[in-house]
This record gives C-alpha cells, structure tokens and sequence, in this order.
C-alpha cells in the first residue's frame, strides 16, 4: 500500500510540474535578420533607428524611413531624395525600442544633438559573423548607446552625451 501511494504521488507530482512548465509564456524576438547592414553591431532586436545627423528614424520591421516634411511625419520605403548622399555607414544611429518614437521628437533631438557627425559606431555589415551580436535588448532611448566603458560614453569620441 506503502508504495502504491508513493509511486502515485511521485506521478501526480511529475505531472504536475509538467503542466506547470508548459504553462510559462517565453517571448524571444529576435530581428537580426532585418536589420539593414548599415545599422550598429550588436543589437538582436531593433524597433526603430533614429539618425540624429538627418532628423530622420528607420522603422526597421517594416523597412521604413520617417521623416519630417512641411511639419508632417512622412513614411517612406526609399530614402528619400534629400538624404540620398548621407553616408549611413558612417552615420551614427541610436537604438530605440519603443512605438512612435517620432512623436517625441524633441526629446530625442535634445538628447542625442551630441552625436550629430560622430562615426566611431561599428556597423552590422564589418560583423556580419555571430560574434557581432551581444544578446540583450536594445536601447529604449536611455542614452546607453555607446559601448565600451560601460558609463554610456564609450570610446570617448563624441565627449558629450
């Protein structure tokens, strides 16, 4: 009797956890693959650019630059005509993972007007191998931006933050 009831609870109790552990929800989002190669190495999940030399965001899942055009926010999936010649490799470009970060412009403007011309940023097409990407989520426009001494300053170009 002793061990009928011992091996029920030891089943019972196995299924139990069982049913436990298929009930915690696991959400992984993982956009490496979208991301333009122009973008910065390092992120495994980007909502928006925002590229602070041209005023302009990329909405990466949808492949979209908004931009500012006779005060309305235009959704576009070329670069647009002015910003042709921009060199977005070389641009610097800020991580923000929330939705419409555009409606808060100039938050962002005034947080990131330091990094206009810096190009001290790795790109994801020089590290195209799985080394490149660092696994955490990306920035939600905290400022930690920069990598390196892990004050949020980096390799120390820009010197403004």
């Amino acid at each position: 009797m002793k061990n009928t009831i011992l091996i029920l609870s030891v089943l019972l109790s196995g299924w139990i956890f069982q049913t436990a552990n298929g009930q915690i929800p696991v959400n992984v989002s993982v956009n490496i693959g979208q991301q333009p190669s122009w973008g910065p190495a390092g992120y495994d999940h980007v909502d928006y650019y925002y590229l602070p030399d041209i005023d302009t965001y990329y909405y990466v899942p949808k492949r979209q630059y908004i931009y500012l055009d006779g005060g309305k926010w235009r959704t576009v999936t070329v670069v647009p005509a002015r910003y042709r010649s921009y060199d977005f490799n070389r641009g610097y470009k800020v991580v923000i993972n929330e939705p419409y970060p555009y409606r808060r412009a100039d938050v962002y403007r005034v947080k990131y007007q330091g990094f206009k011309g810096n190009q001290g940023q790795k790109i994801i097409g020089n590290n195209r191998s799985s080394k490149a990407v660092i696994k955490h989520k990306g920035n939600s426009g905290n400022g930690n931006q920069k990598k390196g001494n892990g004050n949020g300053k980096g390799n120390g170009k820009s010197g403004k933050h």
